[in-house]
């Protein structure tokens, strides 16, 4: 059975996935159109979005880290937006 990962760290790793789309390399032969490169930046995204998605639904979530989520959320989806937009 898998461990319980803490709120506070599912909020910093989901952060950690989302550094780790901006610092993708763009493929110099297809560009932002390449393929490879659309579903690595979206399968991080998604790995950062399933972490935090049942967050606010939990009783012990703090208002604070409901707010960090929402941010986290937009920074989701500038980053979708900028980098396959």
């Amino acid at each position: 059975m898998s461990r319980l990962i803490p709120a506070t760290e599912r909020i910093l790793r989901a952060r950690q996935f989302i550094k780790q789309v901006h610092d993708l390399p763009v493929p110099i032969e297809g560009g932002r159109r390449d393929f490879s490169y659309i579903a690595n930046v979206k399968d991080l995204l998604q790995q950062a979005r399933d972490l935090i998605k049942f967050i606010p639904l939990t009783p012990s979530a703090t208002d604070e880290m409901k707010e960090e989520v929402k941010q986290i959320y937009k920074e989701m989806e500038k980053a979708d937006q900028k980098l396959l937009h």
